[in-house]
């Protein structure tokens, strides 16, 4: 299964506990205080992995708890430190803090149900925190508290044998939501069939799920589509969109949010109009939903590709496509080398030229 947002509850370690001790040696019966420092409670640390490609791994692993320092110790022995919790998460994915804030509290953090927030609905307003997409960047989610002083920094001339010690501090806690979105140069958009996972295909090395009915993609995908001068260029297959997609009807938000990030969009439309529909209709409807989930996607560069030129009445509708739709188009007949070898030309021109 593919899980592109979740959301976790992560605390950081407390410090450790300072140490009540007093020296006693052969020769030195009354030595002064020697209790030493707690440690420090561990970090909570995003890692970025480039070998993950989704948020699977935290799915089902909610609660992050990162280990507490380790008290003090005698003869002013500091306590250790404990070692950072590393989660690992994959390049693109945007975090935001669901609850109240991750300072540093007295109050322990409770995980129970009724302690949760939801996950919150598109379009709703959140504290964004890093948006990771260098492999290895790293980002401390939840610090880790300070370990508290033993009784040996609390001696003064008036009082040679301190009892007093720190407890540790708390480390920070908070819940948060990760959300992945690819990260590609080019997105492909459509309705569902309308020939994108072929395309991707055949554009890349890529071997998305092909089949003739809907839906056939369930899973973004993203392929390179590499030149012989080692240029390459990402494409991102999201599946396919419906009227509604913006409101989240046929999981419209889990889908969109992956062609934020592209700089170019390619329409891919059946221009035959097998499924019922018309290819300049499909084009509107997409267009809309677009602007509907963000207006500034709706503005980004994009090329129309008028696919499935090959089959029957594809060739009078698309002069009428070309009529309404005004936009810079490619047609493609059947999927032909010749074809896929233009379509990548124009695709390096566009990337070129500084699509977005």
């Amino acid at each position: 299964m593919f899980v592109d947002r979740v959301r976790i509850y992560a605390r950081a370690g407390k410090g450790g506990r300072g140490c009540v001790s007093f020296l006693r040696e052969l020769h030195r019966p009354h030595g002064g205080p020697d209790g030493g420092d707690g440690g420090r409670g561990a970090d909570v640390i995003l890692e970025v992995n480039p070998h993950r490609n989704n948020l699977n791994h935290l799915k089902h692993q909610p609660h992050h708890f990162a280990k507490n320092g380790q008290n003090g110790d005698s003869k002013q022995c500091t306590g250790k430190n404990a070692p950072n919790l590393i989660i690992e998460v994959p390049p693109g994915t945007v975090v935001s803090r669901l609850s109240g804030g991750t300072a540093p509290s007295t109050e322990e953090f409770d995980p129970t149900p009724e302690k949760l927030l939801p996950l919150p609905e598109h379009g709703e307003e959140l504290e964004v925190l890093t948006d990771l997409m260098k492999p290895g960047e790293r980002f401390m989610l939840c610090k880790g508290g300070d370990g508290g002083r033993g009784n040996r920094h609390f001696k003064s001339s008036t009082n040679q044998a301190p009892r007093q010690y720190e407890n540790g501090w708390p480390g920070e806690f908070g819940q948060f939501v990760f959300e992945l979105k690819s990260m590609a140069d080019i997105g492909l958009v459509g309705y569902p069939n309308a020939g994108k996972s072929t395309l991707l295909g055949r554009l890349s090395k890529a071997h998305p799920k092909i089949g003739p009915y809907p839906f056939t993609t369930l899973t973004p995908m993203v392929g390179v589509i590499e030149f012989p001068d080692f240029f390459q260029i990402s494409v991102a297959d999201i599946p396919g969109l419906i009227e509604g997609a913006s409101e989240g009807r046929g999981l419209g938000h889990d889908f969109l949010r992956h062609i934020e990030r592209c700089r170019i969009l390619l329409f891919v439309l059946d221009t035959s109009g097998q499924e019922g529909r018309e290819p300049w209709e499909d084009f509107a409807t997409l267009r809309k939903e677009l602007k509907a989930y963000s207006p500034e996607l709706a503005q980004r560069m994009c090329l129309v590709v008028a696919n499935k030129m090959d089959l029957p009445a594809a060739q009078e509708k698309v002069k009428t496509l070309r009529k309404k739709v005004r936009r810079k188009m490619f047609e493609i007949a059947g999927g032909s080398e010749e074809d896929i070898e233009e379509l990548k030309k124009i695709l390096r021109e566009m990337i070129e030229e500084g699509g977005g």
